[in-house]
């Protein structure tokens, strides 16, 4: 073989992770209200109008408050931009993630001692470490376009009552506006400034509010993380790996791709648009030779065979000293399917959709 006298074994193992995860904790998008009948439209009231006309004027709305999970407190910091983009950070003591919002969707961005101690992802935190990840839809939270958004807002004040109850926030006389996602506190005198959000369900935690500065520079954080969505997890979607196996790799010195099946198991039928990742990493001596990823579309049946190919420079070089040195020189494969998200692909759309919110730059 090669030329060599003693006879060349490059031989591959495979290690298949099975992820079964759920995380706990999530802000959700996306849910439909039901429409409740066709009543006759009624006029808004004078104070409903003024303040739904500063709604429209400001492109941002900052938000600041503590949820539960896990029953431990989690204080929210949210900045949301008309459209219902946003940008925000989760703090728990010394923890903390990141949060983006768009597309109808949220997620977020932790290590794995977050995962672990308020994403309820005890044995397998280290999947959605350091990577976005999708808040599950099925978990109590706190829905970012319906609720927070300026411009969700300004229509829910169309319909307000002209008397509704009134109350005292932080000694200035507020008016409570009822809707089934969430009641909305707005000051009795002019400027009628929205002055806090008291979300529906779950502990219904209370939200300050105040306007955004500088919308503009919120956009670009807001954008910069859209950006880096592709690959996003999707903790909902729960996958069972079949047998990895090993294309190309014997001798091939310019890449090596890793083929395993994988079957969807929960929840039991694919919803529309789920999708699997494969994250694989191949060693060999004790180190990483290189990781690749693949992803697909989950066909109606759940099952799929996902692929990838690893070709950096650690995998060409070490098959080339393998190749030089008769003998056994064993590698490995570790691989993970975990539910995605969002493609590669879709990011460009998300971009455009976001874009078409831009706010304008301050003179």
């Amino acid at each position: 073989m090669l030329g060599v006298p003693s006879p060349l074994l490059i031989a591959g193992s495979a290690v298949v992770a099975i992820t079964l995860t759920l995380a706990a904790f999530a802000l959700t998008e996306g849910r439909a209200e039901k429409k409740r009948g066709h009543a006759k439209p009624q006029a808004t009231a004078p104070w409903a109008a003024a303040a739904r006309q500063r709604l429209v004027g400001v492109s941002g709305l900052h938000y600041e408050g503590t949820i539960r999970s896990n029953d431990r407190p989690v204080h929210l910091k949210l900045t949301v931009l008309d459209g219902g983009a946003a940008s925000g950070s989760l703090t728990a003591g010394a923890e903390h993630a990141d949060v983006v919002a768009a597309g109808g969707d949220t997620y977020l961005k932790a290590a794995a001692s977050f995962w672990k101690n308020f994403g309820g992802e005890t044995e397998h935190a280290a999947d959605y470490a350091g990577r976005w990840t999708k808040a599950p839809a099925n978990l109590p939270g706190v829905d970012v376009k319906a609720v927070f958004a300026p411009d969700s807002i300004a229509k829910r004040l169309v319909s307000a009552r002209s008397k509704p109850s009134t109350e005292t926030v932080g000694g200035v006389r507020a008016y409570r506006v009822k809707t089934p996602r969430a009641d909305y506190l707005v000051g009795v005198d002019a400027p009628n400034a929205l002055l806090k959000v008291q979300a529906a369900g779950g502990d219904e935690p209370v939200f300050s509010v105040s306007d955004v500065t500088d919308a503009t520079k919120v956009f670009g954080e807001v954008r910069g993380r859209v950006a880096a969505l592709g690959g996003a997890a999707d903790p909902a979607l729960r996958f069972r790996p079949g047998k990895l196996s090993f294309l190309n790799c014997d001798q091939n010195v310019d890449s090596c791709t890793v083929s395993v099946p994988a079957t969807l198991v929960r929840p039991g039928s694919p919803p529309d648009g789920a999708r699997a990742a494969l994250l694989v990493t191949i060693l060999a001596d004790g180190r990483t030779l290189g990781t690749c990823a693949g992803s697909g579309a989950v066909p109606a049946n759940g099952s799929l065979v996902l692929r990838c190919s690893v070709t950096s420079p650690g995998w060409r070089s070490w098959m080339r000293s393998a190749l030089d040195d008769p003998g056994a020189h064993p590698y490995e494969a570790r691989a993970r399917v975990l539910g995605e998200a969002v493609s590669a692909s879709r990011v460009p759309q998300l971009l455009a959709q976001l874009d078409r919110k831009r706010p304008k730059s301050r003179p």
